[in-house]
């Protein structure tokens, strides 16, 4: 009669998975074909020494067992880190940067063979307190306010000496960032202040300016009014006065009804009435 027990059943069906395992790690380990894709760089070791050849992506074959290739990712790498520095002046600066990275691919087996057996290994080992020593031996050399005001100085000193280091070890910096600079509050307000009042001091310069231009246009304006009035009164003679007292004397001869005032007081206001000419 067959076993109809659930657990010997459960148990036969894992010794079975556990075989079925155990055959395909044993094929994958003795099998010849190492396939290296896109992007990366292959290592061969026979008994753990490794060879002086960096395998590019392809099919390569081996001997199972006594060797065994080993993948090293040559792609770009992105990486961030931080840290505390103290500048020139002894200001706390507490440091974050971004940085791309990717493995020289012929460094492939210098790297494994002196860093580590991949490119994460490597990095951690050398970028990380490459770029913490540079950081700090830059931020030494400036003041915290120029730290700010020659950002991209600073940036660019740090990426120098960090690429020098990560080179020496097999590994490009392709891009550096300074993702930001944070100070303490007391010096962070302290600069604030001072940047509040280098504004209202070129408002007020700006004020001034404009009060200035003001005043300058006024004066030409009254200038020119003086000047206009001065011409005036040099256009005015005796002539020109006895022309006008003859035409306001003709115009209110025009105007005038006929008809004298009932009551007068002084003269009648007509100038050589019965004046034939």
């Amino acid at each position: 009669m067959a076993d109809l027990n659930p657990s010997s059943a459960g148990r036969t069906l894992v010794r079975t998975l556990f075989i079925g395992g155990a055959v395909l790690l044993g094929l994958w380990s003795l099998s010849p074909v190492v396939v290296i894709s896109a992007g990366e760089r292959g290592v061969k070791t026979t008994f753990g020494k490794p060879d002086e050849q960096v395998y590019d992506p392809g099919i390569h074959f081996r001997v199972p067992l006594a060797q065994s290739m080993h993948v090293m990712d040559v792609r770009l790498q992105k990486g961030e880190g931080e840290g505390d520095a103290a500048s020139k002046d002894l200001q706390s600066v507490h440091t974050r940067i971004a940085i791309n990275y990717h493995l020289e691919p012929k460094e492939a087996v210098n790297v494994f063979r002196n860093i580590g057996p991949s490119t994460e290994i490597a990095a951690d080992r050398i970028i990380i307190p490459a770029a913490q020593e540079a950081v700090k031996a830059v931020t030494a050399r400036f003041t915290a306010e120029e730290l700010v005001s020659r950002r991209t100085e600073v940036r660019d000193a740090i990426g120098s000496l960090l690429r020098e280091k990560m080179q020496r070890h097999g590994l490009v910096l392709d891009e550096f960032a300074i993702v930001n600079f944070a100070f303490s509050r007391s010096f962070s307000e302290a600069i604030e202040a001072k940047v509040k009042a280098e504004q209202e001091k070129l408002k007020a310069e700006r004020d001034l300016q404009r009060i200035e231009v003001e005043a300058k246009q006024k004066v030409a304006s009254a200038k020119a009014e003086a000047d206009a009035l001065a011409l005036q009164r040099q256009q005015i003679t005796s002539d020109l006065l006895a022309l006008r007292r003859i035409e306001n004397e003709r115009e209110a001869i025009r105007k005038w009804d006929g008809k004298l005032p009932s009551v007068t007081s002084g003269a009648v206001p007509f100038i050589n009435v019965n004046d034939k000419n």
